[in-house]
């Protein structure tokens, strides 16, 4: 057995690849680990399909229970289902990274699985997977432009300092980091970025990326050296992307039509279908013994991108006639629908998105079930984008990989400015409903889901808008940045960099290149022209609406949450449940007691929940001698009465407290479910409570 090991250390913990021992049948393998988390990623070609027009690459996310010491909760399942949001969320961004780096003409299946194996709380395992996919391809046969290296950046600061960066932070260290920023690079150029920050400004966003940069490009040297000892013989592979021939026939005969087409695309991303049969039907016409549909095809989708990045490059200015820096023609709305608890309807040029708020008491939290453990969700984005959207017919069912990526970025981008739950103890749903797509929809949700919010009173922070940036280049130095990229610019050109944020700083970032990365320069400039469309765009929604409602909808409901006294939860539960569902019953409102003591009243009426709380107040008052209560007669006995002074409390009324003259028969002065107003005189050493009735 040939194995093959090479290691490298960061943030002070070991990383180690090692292939030759496990998944022998795969093209190639690669276990990493990093401290006692451990992932083994496996890289298998298939057939060539040479009929498709894209590169046939799947990147899948395996976690199993397992890797936690765990076993599955439900007492009926106990095999892992379908991948959870995380789970797939790690698979795209290191689907993003890898993907740009594969040759466009490369058409045979390509799948890469990668099962975590092993996690020990303290070392990020989608860092170690990343690493572990870019080792695996590289020595693979596969050919690939890289290897690359990722790695995470965190900026954490300590009693008010300036702050200062971690590269690779622990688990532990990250619940004290304002930024959280992943980074995919080779040695020169950044090719992939994921990060949620606490509205951070773009000079430390800029200098974090230098700094993984700078450790990417280390990480890559000793991924170079594990190729050395262990790479396989590269493919070799055609880079031609498409036939010149008949790329000649279309610049000669139908450059006109070309433009046509291009102008359809600009006007509605989702009119181009039917223009672009046209033109591939009046070539195959004329050129019929020399083309094929396919390869016209091939052909138009390469030119027409050519034409625009041509264009713009050109004359400063987009196809749809704006400038390289202006957004487009923004609509906000806020109240549209009746009964729901917010809404915000949020509109930039084409794209359109309805966000949906609703809330409902902390007991619906979302629970996530995963090797580290069990989390607990209070805010929830769900991101749905069905066919109509794009003028398309199509399946309506679980959501797409897409749909789960898309409402991650928008969930993010709002989690910084949220309220804690102690200051707003709801669990909140938003839905975002794209309602036509052309450009940069999870940017348009974000813009909605804080309209939405401020519209249901929840007290956000601030204010948080996105922009998508875009990229048309002819080399480093010729380049020009483009802002609020629609449809076709992201179809044709180099980048698609997401930027979301307050006015403040940035609260989420998500390129993709399609490119072998960025510059320095690019970066920098695209995060100035972001900042300013980011500003642009809320002052259009302050507009509208600046800041929370002060009252939630009255159609949403009352959540009031309690922290009594440990000792005095069994009083508010009672024997049996009785107490609770007795004030359950009388209030209609929902009563729930979590582990962790406190106690949660939840119901429509106001009213309703106030009496709740008052009920349960005065379960966990104390009772103090000299207080007077409005009490009712429990039960009679031959020396006395018991009154019920607060829920579950009751004291004895003697016979010779009851009246100021002899009373022989208690039932002569009261009768069981009588109100009676009693003073407290004494509270004997075993708690008892002694009263006297009151005129």
């Amino acid at each position: 057995m040939n194995i093959t090991e090479e290691s490298i250390e960061i943030n002070g913990q070991k990383l180690t690849l090692q292939t030759g021992k496990l998944a022998k049948a795969a093209t190639s393998s690669v276990v990493g680990r990093l401290g006692d988390t451990t992932v083994l990623v496996t890289v298998t070609v298939g057939n060539e399909r040479p009929d498709i027009d894209y590169l046939p690459l799947t990147v899948e996310y395996v976690e199993k229970l397992y890797a936690g010491g765990r076993i599955k909760g439900s007492r009926w399942v106990k095999r892992e289902g379908r991948p959870s949001d995380d789970a797939i969320l790690n698979a795209r961004f290191i689907d993003r990274s890898i993907r740009p780096l594969f040759p466009k003409s490369y058409k045979k299946d390509i799948q890469i699985i990668i099962t975590l194996l092993s996690v020990d709380g303290v070392n990020s395992a989608e860092i170690l997977s990343a690493i572990t996919t870019s080792a695996a391809i590289h020595i693979s046969s596969v050919p690939w432009a890289g290897p690359i290296s990722i790695l995470r950046v965190g900026y954490i600061k300590n009693n008010g300092s300036k702050g200062a960066f971690v590269v690779n932070p622990t688990e532990e260290e990250q619940k004290y980091s304002t930024l959280d920023l992943i980074v995919s690079s080779s040695k020169e150029k950044v090719n992939m970025i994921e990060t949620v920050a606490e509205e951070v400004s773009e000079d430390i966003i800029l200098a974090g990326i230098e700094l993984a940069k700078k450790e990417n490009a280390a990480v890559i040297v000793f991924l170079e050296k594990l190729r050395k000892k262990a790479g396989a013989p590269k493919e070799s592979v055609d880079e031609t992307v498409a036939d010149g021939k008949i790329l000649n026939i279309l610049k000669k005969d139908f450059k006109e039509s070309l433009n046509s087409l291009i102008l359809k695309k600009a006007e509605k991303e989702f009119d181009d279908n039917e223009a672009l049969e046209v033109v591939v039907s009046d070539v195959l016409e004329k050129y019929k013994d020399e083309c094929d549909r396919k390869s016209v095809t091939k052909a138009i989708d390469y030119l027409t991108k050519q034409m625009i990045k041509e264009y713009i490059l050109k004359n400063k200015k987009r196809i749809d006639g704006r400038k390289v820096d202006e957004v487009r023609e923004i609509g906000v709305e806020v109240s549209v629908l009746p009964r729901i608890h917010g809404a915000g309807l949020f509109q930039r040029g084409d794209t359109q998105v309805l966000s949906i708020v609703t809330l409902g008491a902390p007991s619906l939290e979302q629970l996530i079930e995963s090797p580290e453990g069990e989390e607990a969700k209070h805010y929830i984005h769900h991101y749905y984008m069905p066919p109509y959207s794009v003028g398309e017919t199509g399946r309506i069912g679980f959501p797409s990989r897409r749909e789960i990526g898309h409402g991650a970025l928008a969930e993010k981008a709002i989690e910084p400015v949220l309220p804690s739950e102690k200051e707003f103890p709801y669990t909140i749903r938003v839905v975002s409903e794209v309602l036509a797509s052309n450009g940069s929809t999870s940017m348009a949700s974000t813009c909605g889901s804080t309209l939405a919010l401020m519209d249901a009173g929840v007290p956000i922070k601030s204010p948080v808008a996105g922009i998508a940036m875009g990229l048309v280049s002819n080399s480093e130095t010729d380049y020009l940045i483009l802002t609020d990229i629609m449809g076709i610019e992201d179809f044709s050109g180099e980048m698609d960099f997401k930027v979301a944020g307050t006015k403040t700083g940035i609260t989420a970032i998500q390129l993709d290149v399609k490119n072998d990365g960025l510059t320095d320069r690019m970066i920098v400039e695209t995060l100035e022209s972001a900042k300013k469309a980011r500003l642009y765009i809320l002052e259009k929604m302050n507009a509208v609406i600046s800041r929370p409602r002060t009252e939630i909808s009255k159609f949403a409901p009352k959540v009031v949450v309690l922290t009594p006294p440990q000792d005095k939860i069994g009083e508010i539960i009672g024997p049996g449940g009785k107490n609770i569902r007795g004030m359950i019953a009388k209030t209609q409102t929902d009563i729930n007691v979590s582990d962790d003591g406190k106690v949660t009243i939840t119901g429509l009426d106001k009213d309703k929940v106030d009496e709740a709380v008052s009920m349960i107040e005065n379960i966990t008052k104390e009772v103090q001698v000299g207080e007077i209560y409005e009490g009712t007669v429990q039960r009679i006995l031959a020396f006395g009465a018991f009154v019920e002074i607060l829920p579950g409390k009751d004291g004895l009324v003697h016979v010779s407290k009851m009246s100021d003259r002899f009373v022989k028969d208690p039932n002569q002065i009261v009768k069981i479910g009588d109100r009676v107003k009693v003073k407290v005189i004494q509270i004997d050493s075993q708690g008892r409570i002694n009263l006297q009735i009151i005129k």
